[in-house]
This record gives structure tokens, sequence and C-alpha cells, in this order.
């Protein structure tokens, strides 16, 4: 079977699931698994799938012995309106954890991780001549909810697969295609994921001095949220404190009880994270007791990230690689990203080296003349952007070899490959 992986990246990108409904986008995946004769499990942490193939040392078929290779993918998508303009664009709609119906798309690229990841193990089985060793494919639900790994390591994905020697994984971001990103070290920061809960005295719009308003108190918190970063992180230092919604209220001429604000933060390590999450309680909390609040605010973590932390060993070896299979200067160093990844738990649980890049999905005329202008900003859409479009070639079959290369990198050679 040749998979035609263009119509299968259009196909995902039109039918996009949110976080934890991935079923459809399952049922693609292991369709595809199946025709390739790779024996998997579905419905691992509720929607993800895991495929193995074995090519064992010995000639007999029967040792299973030699490196084992985790090649991990994510799958959900975003309540996004898509505004690409693309003929394939997504017009789906889902609903979302509170009942909500929302639209959805595939914001953040995971449509072409599916991809890359399938057409890589066609690619692989085909030249299973050439090497030796176990190769697991993750496809993962839920990463935009920072749980989809955990949940399918609870769900015995370690114990019921071969344990990583090693966990690879990639993300396509708008970098010029045919450019990939990676450093050893922190790749992508730790987040954190709160909501924020104040509390007042709902009332009558019109009798503001008999209420204890929670959406005036909600305007002054986000406002001296701010000043965290600008005030009391070292300039040198990487924190991000973003509040990325506020909800109170019904009607105008009503005051509200509550108002509710969902917090995202980030930082490079476990050090900055105490300093950053104690500063946002202060000012929580302070803020709440200027307004004459009554009862103490309620902050919940919602979700925790650790970060991405790159092994330096790993990474020079597939650094190397990159360079003998794309030619010197394919590969850069992005710094550390400010996103946030649960990629990184698999490795962790497994006690496994983790390598994490980035690969270019921006036509690479259309960046240059971005950066010439200085419009990079405004001019390439970035993930989680209604208008992010990774240009499907060539970023996909980069996708393909970056996972092939990498793969073969760390799985032995056969005698005479």
């Amino acid at each position: 079977m040749t998979l035609d992986l263009d119509a299968l990246y259009i196909d995902l990108h039109r039918h996009p699931e949110l976080s934890f409904q991935e079923t459809r986008t399952a049922g693609v995946v292991t369709k595809h698994l199946a025709a390739l004769g790779i024996e998997f499990e579905e419905g691992i942490g509720k929607t993800g799938v895991a495929g193995v193939i074995r090519n064992p040392w010995s000639s007999s078929g029967e040792s299973g012995e030699g490196p084992v290779v985790w090649l991990r993918a994510d799958m959900d998508a975003l309540p996004v309106p898509e505004q690409t303009g693309l003929d394939y664009a997504s017009t789906a709609r889902g609903t979302d954890p509170s009942g909500l119906d929302v639209p959805v798309m595939h914001a953040c690229g995971h449509d072409m991780h599916i991809t890359s990841l399938l057409g890589a193990l066609e690619r692989l089985l085909a030249t299973k001549d050439e090497w030796s060793g176990t190769i697991v494919a993750v496809f993962q639900p839920a990463e935009e909810y920072g749980a989809g790994s955990q949940a399918m390591i609870a769900d015995g994905v370690l114990d019921r697969f071969p344990r990583p020697d090693i966990v690879l994984g990639q993300h396509v971001t708008p970098l010029p295609a045919g450019t990939i990103g990676v450093r050893s070290g922190t790749q992508m920061a730790a987040s954190d994921g709160l909501t924020v809960t104040l509390l007042g005295r709902g009332g009558h719009g019109s009798r503001p001095h008999s209420t204890i308003d929670p959406v005036v108190m909600a305007a002054a918190t986000v406002m001296r949220l701010q000043t965290i970063v600008s005030r009391e992180v070292d300039p040198r230092d990487v924190a991000v404190v973003t509040v990325g919604s506020i909800h109170a209220g019904l009607k105008n001429n009503i005051i509200p009880a509550e108002a509710k604000l969902e917090l995202s933060l980030r930082y490079p390590d476990d050090e900055a994270r105490a300093r950053i999450l104690e500063k946002v309680e202060r000012v929580v909390r302070a803020e709440a007791q200027a307004s004459g609040a009554e009862e103490p605010p309620v902050i919940a973590i919602d979700h925790s990230l650790p970060p991405t932390i790159n092994d330096a060993d790993a990474t020079g070896r597939l650094t190397a690689a990159f360079d003998r299979a794309f030619g010197e200067g394919t590969v850069i160093d992005p710094g550390m990203f400010t996103g946030s990844e649960d990629v990184s738990w698999f490795a962790r649980d497994a006690g496994a080296p983790l390598v994490f890049w980035f690969w270019g999905g921006v036509d690479p005329q259309k960046y240059a003349d971005a950066v010439a202008a200085g419009t990079v900003e405004r001019d390439i859409p970035t993930n989680h952007s209604p208008f992010f479009a990774p240009v499907l070639q060539p970023t996909l079959d980069n996708g393909v070899a970056n996972l092939v290369v990498a793969a073969r990198e760390f799985l032995g050679a056969r005698a005479g490959a």
C-alpha cells in the first residue's frame, strides 16, 4: 500500500476534533495502521492509539531485541474559527468541556504531525532490511489540554508496549520550510493553567454601592497581573503571565456575584515556577481584599506541564544526522520556546532521553520577504492563529523525512545496510 499523504492531510484538516474527542481522527489512524500491517491498540487514554513495528536483530524474528524508539504525534485541534481561505478549510464545529458549541480548526498543525508520522512508518516498513529494533508510534490525544500523555500513561501505555530507549517528536512551526529548529537543554517552557474565581456580591446595576463588583475586581486584577513580568522579573529571565479568558455576568443591568479568569503561566524551570505562582496568588488575593471582598478568591491549577528538556547527547547525535541528511545549515538553534508541551511525560516516566524539534512550514520566499520588510510578526501567522496553515509541500515531505532520519539514527543498522 502507498499512502496518498496529501489527501490524508487534507482530510484530517477538514475534520478536526477537540481534545479527548478525536474519535474520527483515531479511526483514520487505525485504518492506515491496519492497511500497513502494523499491530496497534486503540482507546488508550480514551482516544489515543499506539502501534508497534518489531524488527528484531535475529533472523528468526523471535527475539525482539534492539533499540526501542518511540515516535509521537498529537492529534487534537483547537476551538478556533478557520480564516485561512484554503479550499480545504475546516467548517467543523464541536462542543467544548463547558457545553458550548464552538468552531474547530487544526490551528496548531497536529494534522501535519499525524500525517508525517504515518508517512514515516510506511517508509520505515519499506526499509526494514536496513535497520533493527522496535518502533512504537504514539498518536496522542489532548495535547492542547496538557493531559493526553498522562492519560495514556495512566492507561498503561508504558507497560503494554516496549518501553522506550528514546522518545522523539516534532512540531511544525512558522519557520521557513526546509529549516529544523532544535537545541539541547530546555527547548520549551514549563506551564500552568489556572482558573481564578473572584467572589463578590451581586445586585442591581443601578445600585453598585450595595454590591461588591467582581467585574471591577477582575479588571483591576488583570491589570495588576501584567506588572509581575514587567516589574518583578529580571528582564534577562523568561516568564509569561497571560489572562486568556474572563467570564462574568449575563445582563448589562445585573452586577454578578463572581467573575472567573483563566490564566496561562510560563517559565523555564521549577524555581521560576514557584516564584511566579507566589506572585500571582499575592496579586489576586490583594486585589480581592482591596475591593472589599467578603470571601477569598479561589485559585485552582487546572494543569501543570514540565519544561521540555532535550537530552544533550541525543540532541547532538540527531543534529549531526540531520546535517548529514539535509545539508549543513538546515538545523538552527531557535532558542527556548515559551510554548509548552506534554510529550516529555513519556520520557520522564520511562526514564528515557527526549529529543523534540521544530520544522518549518512557511514558504521560504514569503518568510524572506517578511524578514526584509520587518513584518514577520504581522505577515507570518503563528500556531493557534485562525490564519495558521503550513504550506502543504514541502512541509509534509520534510516532516516524513525528519522522522525517518531521526528514527534510524537511534535504531540499529543491519549488517550490510
